[in-house]
């Protein structure tokens, strides 16, 4: 008979101890039921400029996230798992973060500024643990990627966590310079989670895949361990089936008629990973206190292996914190904290999706917004049939005409024009001219949502592949349409500066963990419209066989928009199962995107959403707005969540470097962090929350490209006294009312 403690019990060694039988085990630490370890790693950089790594810059400091050459491989096409790691972290800041010091870096914020704003951390290093699991549903197919960071300064008598899913479809690492700096910096332990996205890249030429750490290989020798499980489907020719088991066979009859291809997690898993982010963010919270107990807890005699709990959800701050596809997760993850494990969630311009809008309204300075509340995959498979016409209306046209030339559709303006032809031709635009057209594309934007505020930014999202990298990606995601489908046509791989599809270079493959976001972006892979006529090309440079033009797959795009819909977009007659796409194909992916839908009970539990007013990547009338409403519908007066809009922001602060957005927009960034910081005060010190309000920010103006230095004086702080013309507020149980 051993001799344990009690749940409640600290380390204390001059406390009470119970009997208890080795039977009993109900305060003796155990992981998490399908989460097993894969490493334990301390990294205990104090200082830059060394092999060794901390947690939060990987060991480059706030001087090395800093400069334009990345970290270096010593052998390219072998990177080792910590070279992976360190480089991942620095492209994951990098991404979310404008890295200029006249944007504000190490002015205003990272890594050397301290929780009041004072430059007094130096370089910023923070040693500690690092805990890497893989959980899984018990199926081997999920394979979920979690890293909890235990900081040296980590308090043990005030315990706190942050979970801190990735935004994007980014690595474990993707929350680094958001909710992960935030909570690292307070001392709390922090749970990263990919939430089943990441970067699981599958080379069907040499069936190799990604391991949790960003090494690679083969898919069989890495059995569980491996980032992506793919499923070939035996049917000839694919099916939207899923296949239990993959045949070599198909993979070689695949390779041989589309050679050079590869699979995405995020797209191509079969396993709508959107439906479980909430569950996979609770389950990074459990392994993080599992990290935490065996960290700090008593020994479990005789060998001392095992350790007594010490941490709980009852005795642990928890917050649950991340920004767009991580502030959907957030919130998905205290939608569903039937255990209480949540004390507090911050989400920044999340991807809110709410399951119903009936009979809810915004209005905008007295005004009814146009269209509120519809899903992800539906709005941004109608921007990608119109988004890149709609860009050549001249009113959307750029007045700063240095952003224009940088940008301006990467060059693509006349398969832009070709675009709006084509869609005129097939009755779904009017006007004679293209200025005519184009004007009437922007007009069906904002009939669909889009702000007025969103016009000048639709050249640079489209520029930039948002709309044709989502739609591609979530179609197949929401349908668990296997890599072999090419739904709609399409399928992701590298390609050459002509579009063309080439072998994904080794060196770029070997580093993917470290240079991909998970998207089809262009690293490692593109999206490629295999039936362009002349032979597959990247969505850029593709040519539809209905036109014979170069118009950015506008066919890809009508299939992709008639599986949102379940009908022909250009007839309005319904899908059958001899159409293209069939109509079970649209069925699987209208399931799809039901499951992700988000039922707007957060529980009672205190919430603060952000999100900035220029928003064109997630339009807030569809998102942040949307779900306000309905939670404040099905929470009625026990609802805590509150609102912050703010001005002169959009979705991307690693885009404000770029000439006209620095002059325009503020990062938003910076906001999240202060809401986190009220959401703490209420937490810890009963403090209220600020009230739901629009933040009156300046834009730092100037020439684009350069912009005058962003002072503090550009951003206010968060209020708790308002003035009627900052209120947001949610009148008669219906109507979500902003100001101007």
């Amino acid at each position: 008979m051993h001799c344990c403690y009690p749940a409640f019990l600290t380390l204390a060694l001059t406390l009470p101890l119970l009997a208890c039988s080795d039977e009993i085990h109900s305060n003796i630490n155990t992981p998490p039921d399908n989460i097993s370890q894969y490493s334990i790693n301390y990294y205990r950089a104090n200082n830059p400029g060394t092999n060794n790594q901390d947690l939060f810059t990987a060991g480059l400091g706030k001087t090395g996230l800093a400069q334009a050459t990345p970290p270096t491989f010593i052998d390219p096409l072998n990177p080792t798992a910590q070279e992976l790691r360190r480089y991942a972290i620095y492209s994951n800041y990098r991404a979310m973060a404008d890295m200029s010091s006249n944007g504000g870096y190490g002015r205003l914020y990272g890594p050397n500024i301290d929780n009041n704003g004072n430059d007094t951390l130096g370089e910023g290093l923070i040693p500690g643990v690092e805990y890497l699991a893989i959980a899984d549903d018990g199926s081997g197919q999920q394979q979920v990627t979690i890293a909890v960071q235990i900081p040296d300064s980590f308090n043990v008598n005030a315990p706190c966590i942050v979970a801190a899913p990735s935004s994007g479809s980014r690595g474990v690492y993707g929350a680094m310079a958001t909710s992960a700096e935030w909570g690292l910096k307070h001392g709390c332990a922090v749970a990263l989670t990919d939430s089943g996205k990441g970067i699981g890249l599958f080379d069907l030429q040499d069936d190799s895949v990604n391991l949790p750490d960003g090494t690679r290989s083969n898919r069989t020798q890495a059995a569980s361990h491996s980032n992506l499980t793919p499923q070939l489907n035996d049917s000839s020719p694919p099916s939207f089936k899923m296949s239990a088991q993959l045949s070599e066979n198909t993979r070689n009859a695949f390779n041989t008629t589309y050679p050079n291809r590869v699979a995405l997690k995020h797209a191509h898993s079969q396993q709508n990973p959107e439906k479980d982010w909430g569950s996979h963010t609770l389950n990074a919270i459990r392994y993080a206190l599992y990290a935490l107990n065996q960290q700090y807890g008593s020994p479990v005699p005789p060998g001392g292996e095992r350790k007594y709990l010490r941490y709980t959800a009852s005795n642990t701050l928890i917050l649950a914190a991340s920004v767009s596809n991580g502030g959907a997760a957030v919130l998905r993850a205290t939608e569903q904290d039937s255990k209480g494990l949540i004390d507090g969630v911050v989400a920044g311009e999340p991807s809110a999706q709410p399951a119903s809008i009936s009979g809810l309204s915004v209005r905008v300075g007295g005004v009814p917004q146009n269209s509120i509340g519809k899903p992800l995959l539906d709005y941004m498979s109608f921007a990608n049939l119109y988004q890149p016409c709609a860009a050549l209306a001249p009113a959307a046209t750029l007045s700063e005409s240095s952003w224009y030339n940088y940008l301006s559709l990467a060059g693509m303006n006349q398969q832009a024009a070709n675009r709006c032809s084509a869609l005129a031709t097939k009755g779904l635009l009017s006007g004679n001219s293209l200025s005519e057209q184009a004007s009437d594309a922007l007009q069906q934007l904002h009939n669909y949502g889009y702000s007025s505020l969103n016009d000048s930014m639709h050249n640079a999202h489209y520029g930039l592949g948002n709309a044709p990298i989502i739609a591609m990606m979530y179609s197949n995601a929401y349908g668990r349409f296997s890599v072999t489908d090419n739904l709609c046509g399409m399928s992701a791989a590298a390609v050459n500066t002509s579009g063309n599809v080439i072998a994904l270079p080794a060196a770029l493959k070997a580093q993917s963990f470290a240079l991909g976001n998970g998207t089809a972006n262009g690293q490692p892979a593109s999206v490629v419209y295999n039936d362009s006529l002349g032979g597959a090309k990247a969505w850029q440079f593709a040519i539809s066989p209905s036109s014979t033009q170069a118009d950015f797959a506008l066919d890809a795009a009508l299939c992709q928009r008639a599986l949102v819909t379940g009908q022909n977009p250009i007839t309005g007659t319904p899908l059958n199962e001899t159409t293209t796409p069939t109509l079970a194909q649209s069925q699987a992916v209208q399931q799809g995107m039901r499951q992700v839908l988000l039922n707007g009970n957060l529980r009672g539990k205190p919430a603060l959403i952000i999100s900035g007013r220029n928003d064109a990547l997630l339009p807030i009338n569809h998102a942040a707005r949307a779900y306000i409403a309905y939670n404040h519908s099905v929470e009625g007066d026990n609802s805590q969540l509150r609102y912050i809009e703010v001005e002169n922001a959009q979705h991307f602060d690693g885009f404000l470097s770029l000439p006209g957005f620095d002059s325009r927009f503020i990062p938003l960034n910076i906001y999240f962090n202060r809401a986190l910081d009220a959401m703490y005060a209420h937490l810890q010190q009963k403090q209220p929350l600020p009230p739901s309000q629009v933040v009156r920010t300046t834009a730092r103006g100037g020439l684009p490209g350069a912009a005058p230095a962003l002072q503090a004086n550009q951003l206010p702080s968060l209020l708790w006294q308002l003035t009627n013309s900052d209120v947001i507020e949610f009148i008669n149980q219906q109507t979500l009312s902003l100001p101007n």
